[in-house]
């Protein structure tokens, strides 16, 4: 995938893994061995972008789904609306609160701020559907020792990207967004700058993390085994930025 940023052209290079990534097991070694086999190698300026759920696995965010015992309202939510109970007791035990509950869909807080559909919580590309894979439990925090590493291995720096598919307000569909973010800023602040008729921006503030995540969703897809991606030629601005500064503060948002 191309196009051109800033007279370059942007490239999206899939990464794929030879296996599926266990409990415990290193996500970089994996990398460095799925790039080695695709003849592959990072450079300065490119962009990690890692899916969650290998994430999720490494760290051993599953739950065997057999052993979750859903509450009453769980069971009885679940049977209105043909849903699996383990999965919404689940997702409510990941909440921090509840947004919506109506025909079946759940939107919730999670504790890590996001909000979006069941507490993140998956049962799709994991096992067939014994386990459920939850959101890492810092995805920052794993972004910025990914960066680390690869800073160590490579002397030189790699922005790390982690994603996940979230639903939208009023749009239909889902998009990657950036959960977990090292090595860069997540947001490009236009404000104050001047249009090309010299009109000043007052409102602009670009979500690139959020971009590149869908960049990469589009090469990386659901069913490809490509839970990694290089983003090659995008000019972003390093720094430390997290995927924190992309959700919105409770006194700013007019739908909370």
């Amino acid at each position: 995938m191309t196009r051109t940023n800033s007279h370059r052209d942007l490239r999206i290079i899939p990464v794929r893994l030879s296996d599926d990534i266990r409990s415990g097991q290193s996500l970089i070694e994996a990398l460095l061995a799925g790039l080695t086999r695709q003849r592959l190698t990072l450079l300065k300026g490119d962009i990690l972008v890692v899916k969650h759920k290998i994430v999720s696995k490494a760290e051993g965010q599953l739950v065997a789904l057999d052993r979750i015992r859903p509450s009453a309202a769980s069971r009885a939510w679940a049977r209105r609306y043909r849903l699996d109970a383990r999965v919404v007791e689940l997702a409510l035990a990941q909440s921090r609160r509840v947004v919506r509950r109506r025909r079946g869909v759940l939107i919730t807080e999670t504790r890590h701020g996001f909000v979006c559909a069941n507490s993140g919580v998956d049962v799709s590309n994991v096992d067939g559907g014994r386990h459920a894979i939850l959101l890492p439990g810092n995805p920052d925090r794993t972004a910025r020792r990914l960066h680390r590493e690869l800073k160590k291995r490579l002397r030189f720096s790699v922005p790390v990207i982690i994603t996940d598919s979230f639903g939208r307000p009023w749009r239909e569909g889902l998009t990657e967004v950036a959960i977990g973010l090292a090595g860069m800023q997540a947001l490009e602040d236009y404000r104050g700058r001047r249009d090309s008729f010299g009109y000043p921006l007052k409102a602009s503030v670009e979500a690139v993390a959020d971009e590149l995540a869908c960049a990469a969703g589009l090469v990386c897809g659901k069913l490809e085994h490509t839970p990694l991606c290089i983003v090659r030629g995008f000019r972003y601005r390093a720094g430390r930025g997290s995927a924190r500064d992309l959700i919105r503060p409770a006194a700013a948002d007019l739908f909370r």
